[in-house]
């Protein structure tokens, strides 16, 4: 099952949490009405009609409205997803450039794991409170995706079980399971609300010299202390319903984040290792949490273990042993990634202008190196995944960056200074331009972002796109002017002289893509390309003239890509390139990004066919094309030496 066919499940999935929250609101309005019968038969002097219409009507409009109201509420308390869920389970947002070691170290495994799958680098919080071995993934989608562990996975777990439990959480995050997580969570309060309601009837009339219970001899006390027992009983059921589809839900997928853990890090020691002490450690999983039992299908392991006494079905999770058994039934296959040829085809242009020139202690950058041709199947199939052979090259990167760009990973305005150092071109005369520009509007930055452009010339082609996203982090802790002023000098430096640079063009769309803070609008998935095929045109005509110097083969390119789009024959065929600018495709990319998954795997599938009409590709190519398709919301994984 590929990146695509995942989020369809989950669309599906979330049809089935609705088809089990209308059986469990079902199996309620008959409890409910079976008491309201009982209450009627109480009070009435002769026989009792069991079908009462009338009844069932009012029983049946207050409990949906009951619950309805209150799936709404919390959904709308969810609206910031999860940093919602984090904050409300007790957990504190790390600073990315902490300074603590244990922290620091959780840092860097969800930093690599990020970068080595193509996601971005998610925020990251601490459950500072809860000793037990826990974890969770929580967001609408990967770019609002939030990590929560619990300090005994700090305190308890060597690097590689952390790993281990952090690669397990990815496989929800690409996998699409975050947004279903938490359109359970809003579900499942609604059930919980008549439960939670009936014990605080109770409490109110017993516990705080309520009128309940000084009249509770009355007929009014009797009758409410009736409806809150009813709630309280009744309510069980919700709870018991909520654990039924969390399980229902979650269990199966459980399975596959472990498995994809393993296949992740192609080390099942390091997860089996942390399920081992979780079975060890007298904390175990558990999450003391109020907020646990509702986020419980969130976790790791298992956060509430309240109701295990009624067997495995209202588990959230499935044993222990049973996922050690089948961790230890995990294929572990080899990777197999399309190669960087260390062919070199750059020239060796070099401007002398301010501090940029060259040192011959310093290796040129190369810009136009070729590199092992990847099939459509196989760039497709990486999408949304990732392995250990990407992990160890993310690794090895990060730890042999020169000392001062390392610096920059922990500092927001250096990491400003050097992004802008990622930007400046070779050729003398764009340089020229670059350099002008800086001068006029960041005269402070000028000299050191031309130390930083001595520094990063010896990065490998397509490791800027990977270094950029490691800064990402930094360069969210910028004051909100300074990250406006930021924003407009990388946009300016990405297209000197108001012309769109292609070379820079997958750099601009990475930052306004992790950097923006605007989310899609709800509402808006299309399931068409009718309306949006002059969208697709321009996405591919922008890749055919990347790859492509001749007009022909560049026309050619584009129509072999079109030729992949569902409905192609009943669409024009193009006779000439569109001519295009920066706004147009930005234009084209927020359309396009709303698009259903089956639609996009389409509209990938056309554009690595344009990347790859001529059978070659080289850095500058593939680093638009992972560009775009993360602008597309899919997590595309580095394709490095």
């Amino acid at each position: 099952m590929n990146f695509f066919e995942h989020q369809d499940q989950a669309r599906r999935n979330t049809t089935k949490l609705l088809v089990l929250f209308g059986l469990s609101i079902a199996v309620m309005i008959l409890a409910f009405y079976g008491v309201a019968i009982a209450v009627l038969a109480a009070e009435a002097t002769g026989p009792v009609m069991l079908w009462r219409p009338g009844v069932l009507f009012w029983v049946t409009s207050g409990t949906v409205a009951f619950m309805v109201v209150g799936s709404s509420t919390k959904m709308a308390q969810l609206n910031q997803g999860g940093h919602s869920v984090a904050r409300g389970l007790g957990g504190r947002q790390l600073d990315p450039l902490t300074t603590d070691p244990a922290e620091q170290r959780l840092v860097n495994v969800v930093s690599e794991m990020a970068l080595a799958s193509g996601t971005p680098i998610p925020a990251i919080y601490l459950l500072d409170d809860e000793p037990g071995i826990n974890a969770f993934a929580a967001g609408y989608s990967a770019d609002k995706a939030v990590i929560g562990v619990t300090r005994g996975c700090l305190e308890q777990l060597s690097r590689d079980e952390l790993q281990g439990v952090i690669g397990h959480e990815f496989s929800h995050i690409l996998n699409g399971d975050m947004g279903l997580n938490l359109k359970l969570i809003g579900v499942i309060h609604g059930l919980l609300l008549i439960y939670i309601a009936g014990r605080v009837i109770l409490r109110t009339g017993y516990y705080s010299g309520g009128s309940l219970r000084r009249s509770k001899d009355d007929k009014g006390g009797g009758a409410i202390l009736a409806a809150a027992l009813a709630m309280l009983v009744i309510g069980y059921l919700g709870v018991l319903g909520g654990r039924l589809i969390k399980s229902a839900v979650s269990r199966e997928r459980e399975f596959l984040a472990d498995a994809a853990a393993v296949q992740y890090t192609r080390n099942p020691e390091g997860i089996a290792g942390a399920l081992r002490k979780i079975g060890q450690l007298s904390a175990g999983s558990a999450v003391t949490s109020p907020m646990a039992e509702t986020a419980s299908h969130l976790f790791f392991g298992e956060a509430n273990g309240t109701l295990s006494f009624l067997g495995g079905w209202f588990a959230t999770h499935p044993p222990l042993r049973e996922r050690l058994r089948r961790l230890g039934q995990v294929p572990i296959a080899e990777a197999s990634l399309p190669e960087v040829s260390s062919a070199s085809l750059a020239s060796a242009e070099d401007s002398l202008a301010m501090g940029f020139q060259g040192s011959t202690k310093t290796a040129v950058r190369q810009e136009g190196v070729a590199i092992s041709t990847p099939s459509v199947g196989q760039f497709v199939t990486a999408l949304g995944t990732t392995d250990a052979r990407r992990l160890t090259q993310v690794r090895s990167l990060l730890a042999q960056l020169p000392d001062e760009v390392k610096a920059a990973l922990q500092d927001p305005t250096e990491a400003a200074n050097l992004v802008y150092a990622l930007l400046v071109r070779t050729r003398p005369a764009l340089q020229t331009q670059q350099i002008e520009y800086l001068t006029a509007t960041c005269p402070d930055c000028k000299q050191r972002v031309g130390q930083l452009y001595k520094s990063i010339r010896s990065l490998e082609p397509g490791q800027d796109l990977l270094l950029l996203e490691a800064l990402i982090p930094a360069l969210k802790q910028l004051e909100p002017e300074a990250g406006q002023q930021f924003m407009q000098v990388a946009k300016a430096l990405s297209q000197p002289g108001g012309r769109l640079l292609l070379s820079n063009y997958p750099l601009q769309l990475i930052l306004r893509k992790r950097l923006s803070d605007s989310a899609q609008p709800a509402g808006t998935t299309a399931d068409t390309l009718s309306d949006r095929w002059g969208d697709a045109v321009n996405l591919l005509a922008l890749l055919a003239r990347a790859g492509h110097t001749r007009p022909e083969d560049a026309l050619y390119a584009l129509k072999l890509g079109l030729s992949q789009l569902p409905g192609t024959q009943k669409q024009p065929s193009p006779n000439q390139l569109p001519s295009l600018g920066s706004a147009d495709i930005n234009t084209s990319l927020s359309r396009l990004e709303q698009l259903s998954p089956k639609l996009k795997q389409a509209v990938v599938d056309a554009c690595a066919h344009t990347v790859l009409a001529d059978n070659d590709v080289t850095p500058a190519e593939m680093g638009l094309l992972r560009a775009v398709v993360i602008t597309l919301d899919c997590p595309a994984p580095p394709f490095l030496k």
